[in-house]
């Protein structure tokens, strides 16, 4: 615990949930902890992977039925092979039919749950925060890693992978409103654009006695191998069940 703060009761309590291709189905491990440790954020931001996961959260998707659903996945539910000319080799025109699958596209500000799915303006280099339109559109911003998938344009600006400015969006988790944030962070900021150096600014967030930092020990594991989904999982249950064994279980986990 990052302070005395009682996440069960704090108001307002954010959660951020960084990118880091598949090694994000161990947020999956982290939502089922706070699940049955009684602590649910009101509102997340996600980037890339985060994103996706987060807006599972934010929808309400139970997080065991997350957990079969993201064991059962695979890179075709995102993203087919194009041979058109395009910033990509990836079309993510998949992803709508798999958001479709799962109950469909809705609007970012009808969800039960403030969210923001975090981009990057490809021209600016700007982090970009959507937190209104297509739920599938923000999601396809969100996890355009440059040269794998192809961007969306939304707004009139050219939207590539949030990694690429804020991998871990404690930021705009506080900009939802937040007044405590839960960070679960995978890999390090990317820091890959010359003019967006934002591993020193998001460290001083994640140090922050407002912010509850879980960092799963994903060891050597690679961000696009799926074999290592169901391990993934656990260890987003074990980094969140160590952050947060003061919390008594009040809600087992299925068996």
């Amino acid at each position: 615990m990052a302070d005395d703060t009682d996440l069960r009761t704090v108001p307002n309590l954010g959660l951020a949930l960084g990118g880091g291709g598949v090694l994000g189905a161990a947020h999956v491990g982290v939502l089922q902890v706070l699940r049955e440790r009684g602590i649910a954020p009101a509102m997340v931001a996600g980037t890339s992977a985060g994103a996706l996961i987060g807006a599972a959260y934010a929808g309400g998707l139970d997080p065991y039925r997350l957990e079969s659903i993201v064991l059962g996945s695979d890179w075709r539910d995102v993203g087919d092979l194009s041979l058109a000319p395009g910033l990509g080799l990836l079309d993510t025109t998949r992803l709508r039919r798999t958001i479709e699958h799962l109950g469909g596209d809705t609007l970012i500000e009808n969800l039960p749950v403030p969210y923001a799915a975090i981009a990057t303006d490809i021209v600016t280099g700007d982090a970009v925060a959507l937190t209104r339109g297509s739920l599938v559109e923000a999601l396809r911003a969100s996890i355009a890693v440059p040269g794998l998938f192809r961007p969306p344009r939304i707004n009139g600006r050219l939207l590539v992978d949030g990694g690429l400015a804020e991998n871990l969006p404690i930021e705009h988790a506080f900009a939802l409103g937040a007044k405590h944030v839960i960070a679960v962070r995978l890999v390090p900021e990317w820091d890959a654009l010359p003019n967006v150096r934002s591993s020193a600014r998001v460290h001083e967030l994640e140090i922050r006695p407002d912010v509850t930092l879980i960092h799963p020990k994903l060891g050597h594991r690679s961000q696009w191998v799926m074999r290592d989904l169901p391990e993934l999982v656990e260890l987003g249950r074990e980094a969140a069940e160590r952050v947060l064994d003061d919390y008594p279980v009040v809600e087992p986990r299925p068996e």
